[in-house]
């Protein structure tokens, strides 16, 4: 096959696989079928479930499959789609990230956008180099520590950080600010402006989001993803050269990749251009060795060179390529790095001891110390929540538990019938549960309490009855009292004092949404009473 060839289909799949992720990500949220049949979900008795599958990009990436395995000791359902992967990886060499990988392709597109370095310093710059040896550290990290039982790999494999980017934060910035310009735009007095601004929002609402969503640590998120764009100006693919761990297993098994470019050296006349136009620093050119591990088949070498002197061919004979060069300190810093993580991560005692009242799980999840084995914080359970109530966390699951999902009441509830979080989970940290199950059985993701001194009829301040009109439990978990006051003004008043029947409650936290006392309502959700946890029961009979 010719060059051009080949670089017009590598092309047409990055741009096919970036769209279809981009795609799933979009469908990654409450379906449309359930708004307008909302009797379903209150109900529950049809279990609402995505029309797409939005965990395929992860059920092809094998370092969510092999760290998974490693920590959590599972096979799940549907990775055998990465084991196909790494065997073609055997064939054809790192051919995910030229072909496949969307992060990759973003960042090919963003390279490629007025790069700062030119000519001899692009040369220069596109020679191997010492710091492409950190992808193999932080590989040889990630799965010591999910060996030992911590499962880390989320938070810098390519897939989970593109979609928890996107997700959680570059999709709700640029949709917060349309709809802020399509929310002045319709209070106009002028009605074909009026028109616009309502028409508009609700054109792109299904794209960015109802409302104004809105994620805790969502500036680190996007600010972190806007960092390594950059440095694409310094690097040409930055980060799949220096900083990817699947990028890095990838190249541990090009090695006996069957797909190998050959030099002709006596065609050659040394004019760099291949070595100019290389993705990936993997030496293409005249007086080198090849580095497989390190190429992703961009093909740009062999479609620059002037003289053919560079193809790629197929030898079936047996025969390994060189070798990754991982180098002896990054080993045995991945090594130290990784037996030191999950140590050190349980030294605040959240999974040991006594965790954060505020750690409330989504429901369906399992217990803590197997939380932290499967959940690869992808950021698929926050997108796909219709009330923006599960979050990434920040301190309350400790250092182990950074940036996995927690729900904050504050910013939303968990729909009664609603377990679309655990339908989509690609590691079934959070198990797939019927709307039933988790109404009749029930899940219990915490409890509800009163803080008295807050609430407005307890503290004598005024009737309300909201939490009890909210509450979704049948009977309900919030019931009232009559109680006779004297106000101020010597005034007798019957008031509504609210109660919480823990025997009934399920932690949805509907209650602390609405509470009209906001910012630190009357009442709040804590973990205690949650059902996947034996040591955080309340009542012994529950």
């Amino acid at each position: 096959m010719k060059a051009k060839h080949l670089i017009w289909l590598r092309r047409v799949s990055q741009g096919l696989f970036l769209a279809f992720f981009v795609f799933l990500l979009i469908q990654t949220r409450f379906p449309d079928a359930a708004y307008q049949d909302y009797s379903l979900v209150v109900s529950g008795e049809q279990d609402i479930r995505l029309n797409y599958p939005g965990s395929f990009f992860f059920q092809l990436d094998p370092l969510v499959w092999l760290t998974s395995f490693l920590s959590g000791h599972v096979w799940l359902q549907g990775f055998f789609w990465a084991v196909a992967v790494l065997l073609l990886t055997v064939f054809l060499g790192r051919f995910f990230c030229g072909f496949v990988c969307p992060l990759g392709t973003i960042h090919h597109m963003a390279g490629a956008i007025r790069p700062s370095l030119k000519g001899k310093a692009m040369i220069a710059a596109n020679q191997k180099r010492g710091s492409q040896k950190i992808k193999y550290f932080l590989l040889i990290a990630v799965l010591v520590s999910a060996l030992l039982g911590l499962n880390m790999a989320g938070i810098l494999d390519p897939i989970s950080l593109l979609f928890r980017s996107l997700a959680l934060a570059v999709f709700p910035a640029v949709g917060n600010g349309i709809k802020a310009a399509c929310d002045v735009i319709a209070s106009s007095d002028m009605k074909p402006f009026n028109l616009l601004g309502y028409g508009a929002e609700v054109i792109i609402s299904p794209v960015f989001g109802y409302g104004y969503p809105a994620f805790q640590t969502g500036w680190l998120i996007g600010a972190l993803f806007l960092v390594i764009l950059f440095l694409n100006r310094i690097r040409p693919r930055f980060w799949c050269r220096t900083l990817c761990p699947l990028g890095a297993l990838f190249g541990v098994f090009s090695r006996f990749s069957m797909l190998k470019l050959e030099k002709d050296a006596g065609a050659c006349t040394d004019c760099q251009k291949c070595t100019l136009a290389c993705q990936g620093a993997a030496s293409p050119g005249p007086g080198v060795a090849w580095d497989s591990s390190e190429c992703l088949l961009c093909f740009n070498c062999f479609a620059e060179c002037p003289e053919d002197a560079i193809t790629f061919r197929f030898r079936w004979f047996p025969g390994r390529n060189k070798g990754p060069d991982m180098g002896r300190r990054a080993v045995l810093g991945g090594l130290l790095a990784g037996v030191s993580i999950p140590f050190l991560g349980r030294l605040d005692g959240r999974i040991y001891r006594v965790s954060d009242p505020r750690l409330i799980r989504p429901p369906g999840s399992v217990e803590e110390k197997n939380f932290l084995r499967r959940c690869q914080r992808c950021g698929l359970c926050m997108k796909v929540c219709p009330t923006n109530v599960v979050q990434p966390a920040l301190g309350e699951a400790g250092m182990a538990g950074f940036w996995t999902p927690v729900l904050n009441m504050t910013l939303g509830y968990c729909e009664y019938t609603c377990t679309l979080c655990g339908s989509v989970c690609p590691t079934r940290a959070i198990v797939q549960i019927s709307g039933r199950e988790k109404v009749e059985r029930p899940i219990r993701i915490g409890s509800a309490y009163l803080d008295r001194g807050r609430c407005l009829p307890w503290s004598g301040n005024g009737p309300c009855i909201v939490c009890e009109e909210h509450c979704p439990t049948s009977p309900k978990a919030i019931y009232l009292r009559p109680q006779t006051q004297i106000g101020q003004d010597g005034v007798a008043v019957t008031l509504q004092l609210p109660y919480v029947n823990l025997k009934r409650c399920v932690g949805c936290g509907i209650c602390e949404n609405k509470c009209p006392v906001k910012g630190r309502p009357a009442i709040r959700v804590m973990a205690a009473g949650e059902t996947r946890s034996i040591r955080n029961q309340i009542l012994l009979d529950m």
